[in-house]
């Protein structure tokens, strides 16, 4: 009997328990449901400061002349003058070619020479004494016109003999490479004892860069950045191994043909860079940022404010799916009231009108806003709408607006 009234007892223990936390839950919901839910929102002052616009894009320093100095002729190397930074003069010998073959080949054309030439000179005389006795009726006309036709094909077998050596002439000349500019050698190629053959193209045995303190940068800029560059326009670049230095050019040179990689349209810009140092080396990646425009003291916001867009409310959802078959209904009917665009895609002179959100308390208000230059991180706004001081909002904090959570146990 008594552990009967011990079970009763417990059950009316744990059901009273239940009872309460019922009775308490229910009152926590309804006590939450007549409180308005509030969000923490991120914001930042308009405020007045400096916006620089750039375009930026990655490019290779070179040097402005570069020349490639090859040889006619082929042959093996036999001396080697010059090598890798060395600064040379214009005409000065860099390389030798073994020339046994070509002066040997100079040699015989010679004695050649002389040979047609004593063969023409013989020609000559036997044509001026045919002549000679022509005039006393001893020989015929036709054997005066053998004889100058034998001096005629004498005169240019001598002709083709002096030509021939002076192609070989030429090329025995052309065993001495020399160097056309003056500048410094910033590649060789070949070795002594290297066999370079000019059969059908010119090799390259070396690459001169004729004046290292004037450089270049071509960069690849994409097409929808071209349309705003101009020869003059300032530039600012840095190279990885003078990551805290900022060295300066302006573009040269806007070059109209394309290059498409990856289906992008591409552009090369030449940029002239001075480089008295010589810190420069060719070969070198640049990051460019091409100065488009500069403004001192303007009102500006954070590009974040563009972006941000108010949380969802109940009920909120259905509005906008009607409003937006409202607007199309409107657009199919001739474009909406009045027949203007919607809102954040007009345009005119004074620039371009876009919405974000400013707090005022603890409201949000939509605003237009007339909107100038950018460099990617703030937006130039017109006067008029806002002021300096003014919050926008640029987003929503942490779990701010989620509500409370029941933790599990």
């Amino acid at each position: 009997m008594a552990s009967n009234g011990v079970a009763r007892s417990w059950r009316r223990w744990v059901g009273w328990t239940l009872a309460v936390v019922v009775i308490a839950g229910g009152y926590w919901k309804c006590s939450q449901g007549g409180k308005k839910e509030e969000v923490a929102y991120e914001t930042e002052a308009v405020v007045l400061g400096d916006l620089t616009e750039t375009v930026s894009a990655n490019g290779t320093l070179n040097p402005v002349t570069l020349v490639n100095v090859g040889t006619q002729v082929s042959g093996t190397v036999r001396q080697l003058l010059t090598d890798f930074n060395e600064r040379v003069r214009a005409g000065q010998v860099l390389l030798v070619l073994d020339d046994r073959i070509y002066a040997a080949t100079v040699r015989q054309l010679t004695a050649n020479l002389r040979s047609a030439t004593a063969q023409a000179e013989l020609a000559a005389g036997n044509l001026k004494r045919g002549e000679a006795v022509f005039a006393k009726g001893v020989i015929s006309q036709q054997d005066v016109e053998q004889l100058r036709q034998l001096a005629t094909s004498a005169a240019a077998q001598r002709d083709v003999v002096a030509a021939q050596l002076d192609r070989e002439r030429a090329n025995l000349g052309y065993t001495v490479i020399r160097s056309p500019v003056s500048g410094v050698v910033v590649s060789r190629e070949v070795d002594i004892g290297q066999t370079v053959a000019a059969s059908f193209q010119t090799p390259t045995l070396f690459k001169i860069a004729q004046d290292l303190s004037k450089m270049q940068i071509n960069g690849s800029f994409a097409e929808a950045d071209i349309g705003r560059l101009a020869p003059g326009l300032a530039v600012n670049f840095t190279v990885d191994a003078y990551p805290d230095r900022t060295f300066s050019g302006a573009i040269r040179e806007v070059r109209l043909q394309p290059k498409t990689v990856q289906n992008v349209v591409n552009y090369d810009v030449v940029v002239s860079v001075d480089n008295p140092d010589f810190k420069l080396l060719p070969g070198m990646t640049a990051y460019v940022n091409v100065l488009l425009s500069e403004r001192k003291g303007v009102l500006r916001v954070p590009a974040a404010a563009f972006r941000f867009k108010p949380p969802s409310k109940p009920g909120e959802a259905a509005d906008k799916a009607k409003g937006k078959s409202d607007g199309e209904g409107k657009r199919r009917m001739g474009g909406g009231m009045n027949g203007q665009r919607p809102e954040g895609a007009a345009r005119d002179k004074e620039g371009r009108l876009r919405p974000l959100y400013v707090l005022r308390g603890k409201e949000l208000e939509r605003v237009m806003v007339r909107t100038a230059t950018t460099d990617k991180r703030f937006v130039e706004i017109l006067p008029g709408t806002l002021k300096a001081g003014d919050l926008v909002v640029t987003g929503t904090s942490g779990d701010a607006g989620r509500g409370p959570r029941m933790r599990m146990f």
